[in-house]
Formats: structure tokens, sequence, C-alpha cells
């Protein structure tokens, strides 16, 4: 199914979702805008206009050590879900976890580990009328860096970067 609304109102979309789960984590992330990336749709069109869809990504800058690394995994599911989006896949790899969830609109999540534990958050737009898209206007928390590649994370909390688990909360 194709939206007849525009790609750029799709990526304003997509950042208030990025946004709203970057903001249910407490303590809070340092953050940065990853690339965002627009891709076409196949053959679909919508009174002869061309569709695409649009990618957000964020990149995680603060350090999140392994006994923290499915706790941050699990603040994102339970956000997702009290959202009403649907959770489409959970993997617990050891090293390199996942979570995918859905909107009702197809909006795509992603909260993925990557190399050295950094966190990646994804928004993949359903397929809409392809227009103009600007960089997004959320402002993000974290240390601007320069050159194209995210650098590994490198900013300590306290909480977050700590090597003991999450004790679970008393029955």
């Amino acid at each position: 199914m194709v939206s007849k609304i525009s790609l750029q109102e799709a990526a304003e979309k997509a950042d208030t979702i990025m946004l709203e789960t970057m903001s249910s984590v407490r303590p809070t992330l340092n953050w940065v805008h990853d690339g965002s990336t627009a891709s076409g749709c196949g053959d679909y069109t919508i009174d002869s206009k061309q569709t695409g869809a649009v990618t957000r990504r964020v990149a995680v800058m603060t350090v999140v050590s392994e006994a923290r690394r499915g706790s941050l995994l699990g603040v994102v599911e339970r956000h997702w879900k009290k959202q009403g989006y649907e959770i489409t896949s959970v993997d617990s790899d050891k090293e390199f976890p996942a979570v995918d969830a859905r909107t009702v609109e197809d909006f795509r999540m992603s909260v993925s580990v990557g190399d050295k534990g950094q966190f990646f958050f994804d928004v993949v737009t359903p397929c809409f009328i392809e227009t103009e898209v600007a960089q997004p206007k959320t402002k993000a928390n974290g240390t601007p860096f320069e050159g194209a590649d995210v650098p590994y994370p490198s900013v300590h909390s306290d909480f977050w970067s700590a090597n003991t688990p999450i004790p679970s909360p008393s029955p």
C-alpha cells in the first residue's frame, strides 16, 4: 500500500518516532544523527508520481556496557509496545542483539547493537509520493563530529556504562 502524503511528511513522522523513542530512555543517552537515505519503491506510482521511502538513523555515543545492553533494549521494546507498535522480531544474539517493530501505518523501527557495543536506531517509512526530503529537524544531544562516519561511542554514563547488571525488581 502506498500513501498519498509526501515523502517529506513521512520523514517528519519518522523523526517524531525517533525523538519519542530516544526521549523514553532514562537516564538520557548521548546520540547523533547518522546518515539519512532515500530509496525507490519499485514501479509503484500514485497519480503518475514516483514513490519512495526514507530511512532515518541515530547512533548512540554513550558507552553502554555489556551488562546494561539488555536493559536498554528492554526499555525501548517496552516503549514501543506502550505506543501500540507491533514487535516484529527480537534477536537475542549475545554479541549483536536487536529488536524490530512497526506502526499500524507500516513505519518500521529497529534498535540494534553493533561493533564495540554501539547502539543504532533506524526508522524506515513505507512508500510515499517522492519529494525532496530535508535533513532531520530534531536536535541531537551528542557531540558533533567531523567526517561521514559516526565514531564509536566515547561518552561515559554512570548508569549506562556501569559493568553491573540492573537488579530485577522484588516481587
